[in-house]
């Protein structure tokens, strides 16, 4: 019995370390899933309310509290209306989270193939879609394609998107180095504020790096710019050098942001911290 005490005591001194560590890991990751959803406004709407009822309280001020008290549970279900896609993104997202899972991510030779095969198409005039998922599962998204499961080459990609086959028009998957399907459906972006010239496939990238952590590369068949999608927001018209370096940064550190940036490009503008271009 003396070994159990002395592991019950260590326990005792080693379980309000775990217990603050375990929160602090939960509040790290219910913060990066509120930033990731853009649902930050709902939470500083909360505490805003929450300040008001605290100084309503200390200061005794009976009415407001009152007035509080009885709208509180309408602001309650307003709020759930108002911000219902950014709850549905955050239920989906915990559904989907894999924090333990390890990240298994294309190599350099990898990426570049994809770039390179993103050139050819531009310079053709070609779309092309194709999705780098992070700690996020999209299996659901991979379903809707047909699977393949093949070596990742310049060649491949090329062959899939330069002619109009059944699997021209979807998106190419790659995933634990290799091209998990293609041919996949895409849910299109909710945002209202997306300038009218861009397609269904900017429209599908912005969709899907909205609902979850993926790198979308997309090839404008109008335009043959090459950009990049992720956490929710659109970089247009990037150079070769700038997709494989930002590729390489973002599958490396898993869910670290980039700089927010400025990209111009006839007479449409990238401003810092916006979603989508916007007319000038």
């Amino acid at each position: 019995m003396a070994w159990f005490q002395r592991l019950s005591s260590l326990y005792d001194l080693v379980r309000p370390v775990l217990d603050v560590a375990i929160l602090a890991f939960l509040l790290y990751k219910a913060y990066e899933l509120l930033v990731k959803t853009q649902a930050v406004q709902l939470v500083k709407g909360a505490a805003f309310l929450a300040l008001v009822y605290g100084i309503a309280f200390f200061f005794r001020l009976t009415t407001l509290q009152w007035i509080l008290t009885i709208i509180g549970p309408g602001l309650v279900i307003a709020i759930a209306i108002v911000f219902q896609p950014e709850l549905r993104k955050i239920i989906i997202r915990l559904g989907q989270g894999e924090f333990f899972r390890p990240d298994t991510k294309p190599h350099i030779g990898q990426l570049e193939a994809v770039v390179t095969a993103a050139e050819i198409l531009s310079r053709q005039r070609r779309g092309m879609l194709v999705v780098f998922p992070r700690r996020i599962n999209i299996r659901n998204i991979i379903d809707t394609g047909t699977r393949m499961n093949a070596e990742i080459s310049s060649s491949l990609i090329v062959t899939v998107f330069e002619f109009d086959g059944p699997l021209h028009d979807g998106a190419m998957i790659v995933q634990n180095g290799k091209i998990a399907a293609a041919g996949c459906f895409l849910p299109l972006s909710e945002q209202q504020d997306i300038r009218k010239s861009f397609g269904t496939r900017h429209r599908a990238s912005l969709g899907m790096s909205e609902q979850s952590d993926a790198v979308i590369l997309v090839v404008s068949e109008e335009t043959g710019a090459i950009s990049l999608a992720y956490d929710a927001r659109l970089y247009y018209d990037l150079s070769s050098i700038e997709v494989t370096r930002k590729l390489k940064e973002l599958l490396d550190k898993g869910s670290r942001k980039a700089e927010p940036g400025r990209i111009s490009l006839e007479g449409a503008v990238l401003e810092e911290n916006k979603d989508v271009f916007v007319e000038q």
